[in-house]
């Protein structure tokens, strides 16, 4: 993926759509910082991913699985540094493809769309499997209708599709409003199982001696923790259409990071403290943090419920509205079909990559049904289990993707930005920021998992070499992607 080639951050080339050099730009400075924080966090979706992530990363850490949390969120912090670094040099929709891209040539460019853009549809397909799974459980829970799973996910996908090419600003207000009610009911449920266990609480979750089976419990349940975060680097993928993106972008994912890290340590120290510390009566909970909710506050436990859908509707507009903006702009500068690079004429939304984003997302749930009865599997295919599934198999993508942009931060400004290199913030760093992504990527892909998760490390290798291959295929069919890559930046 090394292809050195010195490129001035002021080229410009040929727009690479036909249709003249701002018609395929998208609508400047209608997003703010407080926009692009709400929407980031929505995409993170503390709701959605702690109701269905904790159970499972407490029964690997064991009672002091907050503490894994906090490590994560180190790490995330590190992850953070790096992409705040790129975006006050070079601003830009591509995020981590054009940092890469700009650093490493246009083969990396076009391999890192594709792992980018192949890691997050998956990961989204497991969001729109749950937004429809959850609003299922909750209607059966509460009026005992049973309303299939997939036709849930069909309208609210549709729903949320339409909203996002009306326009950037309306779908990130109510991704961020959906976000607002979701932390607010959760930090409510906290803060009432903590008071009701005042005369219990104790610092054995913080406590590294109760982390199961020591290190390698906190390392095995390391990725698990990292998935909580996922959608930490939304802000960057809005940067064409936010108001000073050099300033605002950093200030958003650190923000976003920052509160995200504080909320999680807080829900999990309350929910761990609800079970009273016994981690096998809480890893056999359905929903951990609904149970709390139920013995905490009674009735009012369908807030809890219905934070929990507000999170997957918020996730879904977030997630699909900063992930589509990557591959459009992918298709925008050529590297991947140019057709998904135009936009929406009146409303400046890259309605085709959005209809790209979504339609594959929902084809690989399709598939993974049809797979899954190949397979003999005696239960249907379950938005719970396929929302475990798919977002670790979307996840091992993702983190190659960390892993190559903070690989490419002490080259980068070496190049492009000499005279701001700093040796901690540009050197140290991201190496250990890349240090710290191989732990993940090791427990996610080592021998000996139960299928279908001994399959993904074969799978995400080959879609690597293949990507790879297209990449220099393609790159070499059209010498000009290297002066298209980064060619485009948001305050330009």
């Amino acid at each position: 993926m090394a292809e050195p080639t010195a490129i001035p951050l002021t080229a410009t080339a040929p727009a690479p759509v036909s249709a003249g050099p701002e018609s395929h730009r998208l609508a400047k400075g209608v997003l703010g910082l407080v926009d692009i924080s709400a929407a980031t966090m929505a995409n993170v979706a503390p709701a959605m991913s702690f109701f269905f992530g904790f159970g499972f990363l407490a029964l690997t850490a064991g009672a002091a699985a907050p503490l894994t949390i906090l490590a994560a969120g180190i790490a995330i912090a590190l992850l953070a540094n790096t992409l705040s670094q790129f975006s006050r040099v070079i601003p830009s929709t591509g995020g981590f493809i054009t940092f890469v891209g700009k650093t490493f040539g246009p083969t990396s460019a076009v391999t890192t769309a594709l792992l980018a853009g192949t890691g997050y549809i998956t990961a989204m397909a497991s969001v729109i499997a749950i937004s429809g799974g959850f609003f299922s459980i909750t209607l059966k829970y509460y009026f005992g209708w049973n309303v299939p799973w997939g036709v849930l996910t069909a309208v609210l996908t549709v729903a949320a599709v339409v909203m996002m090419i009306r326009g950037v600003a309306i779908s990130t207000k109510v991704a961020g409003l959906f976000f607002g009610f979701e932390l607010t009911i959760l930090v409510i449920v906290s803060i009432a199982s903590l008071a009701s266990h005042g005369a219990h609480l104790s610092f054995i979750p913080f406590e590294p001696s109760h982390i199961k089976s020591g290190f390698s419990g906190l390392a095995a349940g390391f990725p698990l923790a990292v998935y909580l975060f996922i959608g930490w680097e939304n802000s960057a993928a809005l940067a064409e259409e936010t108001d000073n993106p050099r300033r605002n972008v950093p200030r958003a994912v650190f923000l976003s990071v920052g509160v995200m890290l504080v909320s999680y340590l807080l829900f999990s120290y309350a929910t761990v403290t609800g079970f009273g510390y016994n981690v096998k009566t809480l890893s056999s909970a359905a929903i951990p943090f609904i149970t709390v909710a139920h013995s905490t506050i009674g009735v009012l436990a369908v807030l809890a419920y219905l934070a929990g859908l507000t999170s997957t509707l918020g996730a879904l507009i977030a997630g699909t509205n900063s992930q589509a903006r990557l591959v459009f702009n992918s298709g925008r500068e050529g590297l991947l079909p140019r057709w998904i690079g135009r936009v929406d004429p009146r409303r400046r939304t890259p309605k085709n990559a959005i209809f790209v984003f979504v339609g594959i997302s929902v084809g690989i749930i399709a598939v993974w049904a049809i797979f899954d009865s190949l397979q003999g599997k005696p239960v249907a295919l379950t938005p719970i289990n396929f929302f475990a599934e798919s977002s670790t198999m979307g996840t091992i993508l993702v983190l190659l993707v960390y892993l190559g942009a903070n690989l490419a931060l002490p080259f980068f400004m070496r190049r492009h930005a000499p005279g701001r290199f700093d040796p901690v913030r540009h050197g140290v760093l991201p190496i250990l920021g890349a240090a710290a992504i191989i732990v993940p990527l090791y427990y996610l892909s080592k021998p000996g998992q139960a299928s279908p998760y001994n399959w993904y490390p074969y799978v995400a290798l080959a879609i690597l070499v293949l990507s790879v291959v297209y990449a220099r295929v393609l790159t070499r069919r059209d010498p000009g992607i290297a002066e298209r890559v980064g060619s485009i930046i948001a305050d330009h």
